[in-house]
């Protein structure tokens, strides 16, 4: 049995408790999702993440979907990269928030500088319009059909669109949008909206305006790039979210990440990011149905677009770079599970189902594992007495993990009926990661030995280690811990 097994058992037990999008859909929303891009799919670390439909029911292109990725030549369409990001999704069962239609940036150098007039540009916006979404028909939970048409004046922002069609081509581009899909969710797209002022307000008059015209305008995007302990408050955004839920749309957070403005983060600034990234969650979730859904402006450092954009800022995802949650990400998972009611069947069957999954996974590889201790000693020319001792160690050791895996599975049943899956879960699920690496250690341990007193004595080791193992695996979980109380920029790249 090699470690890279092991490695694959402990990859799949932090699953035994449920996660992002599994407790957001389970307190009502319709997806947790994260932005992607398409060299980052190369990284299968990154996309054994992202691909887990636990943490990331939805998925956003961050560029390939551009106009200058999609049409770099006039009339000349080019779908191939935004369709390595739409399959995955597919592939992978999560939704897709296609981005975007209509923005003054990453344009071709034959829109922005070509010689236009009225008409012409028009036609131009529309073919591409047409071509793009008759393409992805059938594949986006929505489009993103115009971003960040408004400046934080709340006048309309310079454009090659603006300055020669003026404010129309923004209705212009939504009619166009809804004549080839009538079924996917319209929306305008914008930072520094999730708060009352100016800007939110053009955004607020667009929608009106839309709706008073009888344009399809379904949803409304609040991009969310925040800065810590800059962040609004819970009421602020709350407050902002039924204004334009009651404009008539749905509304959702669509670029989210709230960075440190200096590195390193101090751990105080941490409990404050923890504590912005809930007041953002929680303010959707306080507005349901009509808030829909959270999506990330990617999920790890690694990938995220602010250090390159604002120097000497950074850490502003839910995983640091090398792919460990920061503080917010538990901050997080806790305020969905107290939405969910913390314990309801929806959330409480997906941690056993995870659990069940996981803990099977475990019991074949520590009785594999087991098995091949065994036939380590008894091929050597040890005494007989080592090789029952070490028989013996092994045994005990896939003892010690099936009475794990079936602690695992008592303390999700326990779990859900005292209404507490997700704390309860991940000590258990932590015991059976140490008592998968305490058989890799027996067994490399006995392979490594050279004569029998270095058999005998691993194992011993190793029963010793098992037993104890056992011990931790039955003792009660801890209780779970209560849910927190209530407590600008632009992102494209």
């Amino acid at each position: 049995m090699r470690s890279s097994s092991i490695l694959s058992v402990a990859a799949l037990l932090p699953f035994a408790y449920a996660q992002l999008n599994d407790l957001a859909k389970a307190a009502g929303l319709t997806y947790f999702g994260s932005a992607t891009d398409n060299g980052e799919l190369t990284d299968t670390e990154y996309t054994s993440i992202l691909s887990n439909t636990s943490e990331f029911g939805q998925i956003t292109p961050g560029n390939t979907q551009k106009w200058e990725y999609t049409e770099a030549t006039e009339g000349t369409f080019d779908y191939t990269k935004g369709d390595v990001i739409t399959s995955f999704a597919a592939n992978n069962s999560q939704l897709v928030r296609c981005h975007n239609l209509i923005w003054y940036s990453q344009l071709p150098s034959w829109v922005s500088s070509g010689t236009w007039t009225n008409a012409t540009l028009i036609a131009a916006m529309k073919a591409h319009i047409q071509s793009e979404v008759t393409h992805y028909k059938g594949q986006c939970y929505a489009w993103d059909v115009v971003n960040e048409a408004f400046d934080d004046s709340g006048n309309y922002r310079t454009s090659v669109f603006y300055e020669i069609i003026g404010p129309e081509y923004i209705p212009i581009a939504f009619e166009t949008a809804a004549l080839y899909d009538s079924n996917v969710k319209l929306y305008y797209n914008d930072y520094n909206i999730e708060y009352a002022g100016v800007k939110a307000t053009a955004a607020l008059n667009l929608v009106k305006d839309l709706k008073a015209r009888g344009i399809q305008i379904d949803g409304v995007g609040m991009q969310g790039h925040f800065i810590v302990g800059s962040t609004p408050s819970l009421a602020t955004q709350s407050a902002n979210l039924k204004t334009f839920i009651d404009a008539g749309v749905e509304v959702a957070y669509t670029e989210l990440d709230i960075r440190f403005s200096s590195l390193p983060p101090t751990s105080t600034g941490l409990t404050t990011q923890s504590s912005d990234y809930v007041n953002t969650v929680q303010a959707c979730l306080d507005n349901m149905p009509g808030c829909v859904g959270v999506t990330i402006w990617d999920y790890t450092d690694k990938y995220s677009w602010v250090p390159s954009t604002f120097s000497g800022a950074g850490d502003a995802c839910l995983w640091y770079a090398n792919f460990t949650h920061h503080p917010a990400y538990d901050a997080v998972t806790s305020v969905l599970a107290s939405y969910s009611g913390s314990g309801t069947a929806a959330v409480a069957t997906a941690a056993a189902t995870t659990a069940a999954s996981s803990a099977s996974s475990v019991a074949v590889v520590a009785t594999t594992l087991a098995t091949s201790v065994k036939s380590s000693v008894v091929a050597s020319s040890s005494v007989a007495a080592v090789k029952t001792s070490a028989t013996s160690a092994a045994q005990v050791a896939t003892s010690a993990t099936s009475i794990a895996v079936a602690s695992t599975l008592a303390t999700v049943k326990s779990s859900v009926a005292a209404s507490s899956p997700v704390a309860a879960v991940k000590p258990t699920s932590a015991t059976s990661i140490a008592i998968a690496s305490t058989l890799a250690t027996v067994k490399s341990s006995v392979a490594a030995s050279s004569s029998v007193a270095a058999v005998k004595t691993s194992a011993t080791s190793a029963a010793q280690v098992a037993t104890s193992a056992t011990s931790v695996a039955v003792a009660p979980s801890s209780s779970a811990t209560a849910a927190p109380s209530p407590a600008d920029d632009e992102c494209d790249a």
